[in-house]
């Protein structure tokens, strides 16, 4: 656990320090793979059915859970230690999440204000996002569970693989990877990202108790599984709620409000601040588990 967690250091400040290194994150190679992979397979069972997401998403994983089994033990853990340092960086992103949000609240005009919002998501929005305080902040907790806390999550998990297995997994559902992926296929892959985000997503609601209002942060997460009668939903939209209701901007005299009178680029900013506070909760917590094993 000791070099999961210095991988994670590693990749999460050269990240922060280095966000033009992000231009090395190219995920080509995995359209070319979809495509080629549905050339040969399109018209088969397999690839029209479900289980087409154990070759479309599954046979990449296998490759990195392979390189990730060989190299465990060479170079007195070295050689793992740049495999989870290199894999978590790719899986990372892919765009610096501070230089989204940055670039939405200096931006000079409403125009490339709502161009530089449209960036936040995974993929561009339809229809467009507006610029509301509900919105801002939903977008930068999804964005904070998309680009940094699920595949940090699986990376703590299962390793690189898993890092790779949640980013691939991501990617095969936007359009511009998975739009020609057969309906039971990619329904297949929706469920797996389903899976992939809740416990990630739970991890980070509690972690934004500990880092902001706990009762709060309770409060919202009660509600939102009472209004729908039961403790198990596989919608992360607990974690908007607590999110929602963690961000608290007193109302400011410049010309960005939203309906409710309070600033959305204001609050965009305290959500961004609290998925800091989550990362640093996460870092704390995973270090002293490896502190906790080592005295063990």
């Amino acid at each position: 656990m000791a070099i999961a967690l210095f991988a994670v250091l590693i990749a999460v400040v050269v990240s922060h320090v280095v966000p033009d290194l992000a231009r090395l994150r190219d995920f080509s190679w995995f359209a070319t793979w979809l495509r080629t992979a549905g050339a040969r397979l399109g018209e088969s069972r397999l690839w029209q059915s479900g289980a087409g997401a154990f070759v479309s998403v599954g046979l990449p994983v296998a490759v990195v859970a392979l390189i990730q089994w060989l190299v465990s033990d060479a170079l007195y853990g070295l050689a793992e230690l740049a495999l989870g340092a290199i894999v978590l960086f790719y899986c990372w992103g892919p765009r610096d999440l501070d230089l989204d949000v940055d670039a939405i609240v200096a931006a000079p005009d409403s125009d490339r204000r709502n161009a530089a919002l449209q960036a936040l998501p995974v993929e561009p929005p339809e229809p467009p996002l507006t610029l509301s305080g509900t919105v801002l902040v939903d977008h930068a907790f999804r964005a904070g569970l998309a680009r940094w806390f699920g595949p940090l999550f699986w990376f703590i998990v299962l390793g690189p693989c898993g890092a790779v297995l949640y980013r691939l997994t991501q990617l095969a559902r936007t359009r511009a990877f998975g739009g020609e992926l057969p309906t039971n296929h990619a329904d297949a892959l929706e469920r797996l990202l389903r899976v992939l985000d809740w416990p990630a997503a739970h991890l980070m609601t509690l972690a934004l108790a500990v880092a902001a209002d706990f009762d709060a942060v309770a409060s919202a997460w009660r509600d939102f599984h009472a209004a729908r009668g039961r403790w198990f939903v596989s919608d992360i939209g607990f974690l908007l709620a607590a999110g929602r209701a963690s961000v608290e901007v007193e109302e400011e005299l410049d010309e960005h409000y939203d309906v409710t009178g309070r600033s959305a680029l204001a609050e965009l900013s305290q959500a961004m601040a609290l998925n800091w506070r989550i990362l640093i909760v996460w870092l704390v917590v995973f270090s002293l588990l490896v502190l906790a094993g080592s005295i063990r």
